[in-house]
């Protein structure tokens, strides 16, 4: 049966499959990511998540299973599928005897394109390189690197654009100038894909989320039904210790501070009059809705596989 293009999801994972060595790095990943999507690729380190990416821009072949970027298959087809693609790696990678604007130009050229000067100058725009246009690539920090390899990643003007940990060690202008950025390509059209440890990126900015462990799919939904699925509290208590009865209930301390995850306002009840009957003092107590990174801590320790219900 023809399946006409636009129906075509944007990215296909259909049981892919791959180990190295002793190492299974992949077990049979299946995932359609839609045209247009902004979608979230998220686990610990080791979960496959990079495997997965580079089996995509067809750097590392699976063992088993296919991938496809908008209907090309990244084996049979790859020319096709890799000018659909563009990727942002984690590592910085870059040739240290060109300047920026070289480095975008022939990035370019490698996909065919000249003339494209005007759109490498609206890429250094968003993402605050005119001034350093000229700049030989050796002569950048680590945070302008970054930005260059976003624009290597979007100067042919790919359909897909895969964003590997694109915010790691950038300051927070530069993130906030680079999510403005992401998002008008993702309204214009683009198929967004992010891998993030910086949950709260997630959170904000993806309609969709696979969270990956030890090869696997353990949980696939929307980022609405993922943080639904385990509505709660959290409680930022800064105090000398916690009651026996919670010493075991922290999920993460810091500066004299511990985060606790509650099911409900009667569970803080409790902890209050245990703090009391215990004699400790609060010196702070602040109080949120239960955000993406509990949700991401509870499936990791197993309590919701069931997440992955949503799974296609």
């Amino acid at each position: 049966m023809h399946v006409a293009p636009s129906a075509l999801p944007a990215v296909a994972f259909s049981g892919i499959a791959r180990r190295f060595g002793e190492v299974r790095a992949l077990d049979g990943i299946d995932i359609e990511v839609a045209r247009g999507e902004f979608f979230g690729l998220l686990g610990p380190n080791g979960a496959g998540k990079t495997t997965l990416i580079s089996i995509l821009a067809g750097l590392v072949r699976a063992d088993r299973g296919s991938a496809q970027v908008m209907g090309h298959d990244v084996d049979a087809d790859y020319r096709a599928a890799r000018r659909c693609l563009g990727v942002v790696p984690q590592e910085l990678v870059f040739d240290p005897f060109f300047t920026v604007r070289e480095t975008l130009r022939f990035q370019a050229g490698y996909f065919g394109l000249t003339r494209v000067d005007d759109w490498i100058d609206e890429i250094l725009a968003h993402l605050d390189l005119t001034a350093k246009a000229d700049a030989n690539m050796r002569a950048l920090s680590g945070g302008m690197k970054r930005r260059v390899l976003v624009g290597q990643a979007l100067v042919h003007k790919p359909p897909v654009i895969v964003l590997d940990e694109p915010t790691a060690g950038v300051d927070v202008e530069l993130r906030q100038s680079l999510w403005a950025f992401v998002r008008k390509l993702n309204r214009e059209g683009h198929t967004i894909i992010l891998t993030t440890h910086y949950l709260e990126e997630a959170e904000a900015l993806c309609g969709r989320i696979a969270m990956l462990k030890a090869g696997r799919v353990v949980a696939l939904d929307t980022t609405h039904n993922l943080l639904a699925q385990f509505a709660g509290i959290t409680a930022k208590l800064t105090a000398e210790r916690l009651p026996a009865a919670w010493a075991g209930r922290a999920f993460r301390r810091e500066a004299g501070a511990f985060h606790l995850a509650l099911a409900h306002y009667g569970e803080l009840e409790r902890l209050l009059a245990d703090l009391s009957a215990e004699g400790i003092a609060v010196a702070a107590l602040a109080l949120a809705e239960t955000d993406l990174e509990q949700v991401f801590l509870k499936i990791m320790r197993g309590e919701g596989e069931a997440a992955s219900a949503g799974a296609r």
